[in-house]
């Protein structure tokens, strides 16, 4: 099954590239007058089917055997495997370095890292799918969260107080941009999100393997950008692109990595699971005040072509709430039992 993932465009080719007018930021939007809050949605009473509208096929195979059990389980295994199909990609092993070096100066600190081959989300997480999660009571439900994090949802609040990302009102996006991807949630914030879908964030490494495609080959190839080598404004959505705010998550296909993997590079910045790991030049560990992890890829409002790149390590403060940060699912091939089971 796992080979489907490689060929899901081949029947009709390659996608075409849609034209991508400028748009405001969806922060500016927020932030004037007009605001257009989605609507809530009704989930069917049936468990398995609620779940399934929410885009929670992983989380239903994880207990694959209780639906498997009740009426109608079957063709609701089923189903979870066909949108889990449609919505993830397989990333083969391979192997990454980590330039753990503040700057340039002083001795270089590089660490390989293998990778084993895993799923990723093809897309970042919208709006649209995060207020699900928003709407299930996400922000109350402690299992989610870290006890020593519990004390830090009071402030993990909207424009309205309400909790829900930073920019919502009355725990509502603004529908207009409900395929763009959800910013304005902290590492915390992406985390409890993936635990109720079912999935996980990824590693940096995994992060850095997905977008170089340094994978195990004679070819031995080494990708600065998912698509080539050599930056291309008409493939992400960068400040040089001249878009000026993000757009939705499946634009820009012909910027995608060789497994229809999108986005990797601009429109937002992407949390990963990693604490980020820095040292000065003489090789000593820099420690915060505060907890950091590992952001990637570059956002809409990324100047410098170098913070885009595939080998490119930043991070940011774990409560960090930020315009442009937003994040994208994973999984591990041993809990993707749909692969093997369906």
């Amino acid at each position: 099954m796992g080979l489907k993932l490689f060929a899901k465009f081949k029947k009709d080719g390659p996608p075409k590239e849609p034209a991508i007018q400028p748009r405001s930021n969806p922060i500016e939007a927020q932030a004037q007058k007009t605001y257009e809050p989605s609507t809530p949605m009704t989930l069917d009473g049936d468990p398995l089917r609620a779940l399934l509208t929410q885009g929670r096929g992983a989380a239903v195979w994880a207990e694959a055997d209780r639906w498997r059990a009740q009426d109608g389980g079957a063709a609701g295994l089923a189903q979870a495997c066909e949108s889990l199909e449609a919505v993830m990609a397989l990333v083969p092993a391979g192997d990454i370095t980590l330039n753990l070096a503040l700057s340039a100066a002083g001795e270089p600190k590089e660490e390989t890292r293998i990778v084993e081959p895993f799923l990723l989300d093809v897309c970042c997480v919208t709006q649209e799918q995060f207020q699900y999660f928003v709407d299930a009571g996400g922000y109350d439900d402690l299992n989610l969260w870290p006890e020593d994090i519990w004390p830090h949802l009071i402030e993990m609040k909207d424009q309205t107080g309400m909790p829900a990302p930073r920019y919502w009102r009355e725990a509502r996006h603004d529908r207009r941009y409900s395929k763009h991807p959800v910013v304005g949630v902290c590492w915390y914030e992406a985390q409890a999100y993936g635990r109720w879908i079912g999935k996980r964030l990824p590693h940096e490494a995994e992060w850095q393997m997905a977008c170089s495609w340094h994978i195990k080959s004679e070819a031995d190839v080494l990708r600065r950008f998912p698509w080539g080598d050599a930056m291309n404004t008409q493939r992400c959505n960068i400040w040089l692109s001249g878009v000026g705010g993000t757009v939705p998550v499946d634009a820009y296909p012909s910027g995608a990595a060789p497994n229809h993997v999108l986005q990797l590079v601009g429109n937002v910045w992407e949390w990963t699971a990693s604490p980020f790991e820095i040292h000065d030049p003489e090789g000593h560990p820099i420690v915060g005040e505060m907890p950091m992890y590992g952001v990637r890829g570059g956002a809409f409002d990324t100047y410098f072509e170098s913070q885009t790149a595939s080998q490119f390590r930043t991070g940011q403060i774990a409560l960090a709430r930020t315009h442009n940060l937003g994040f994208r699912c994973a999984i591990d091939l041993a809990a993707a039992r749909w692969m093997n089971e369906s």
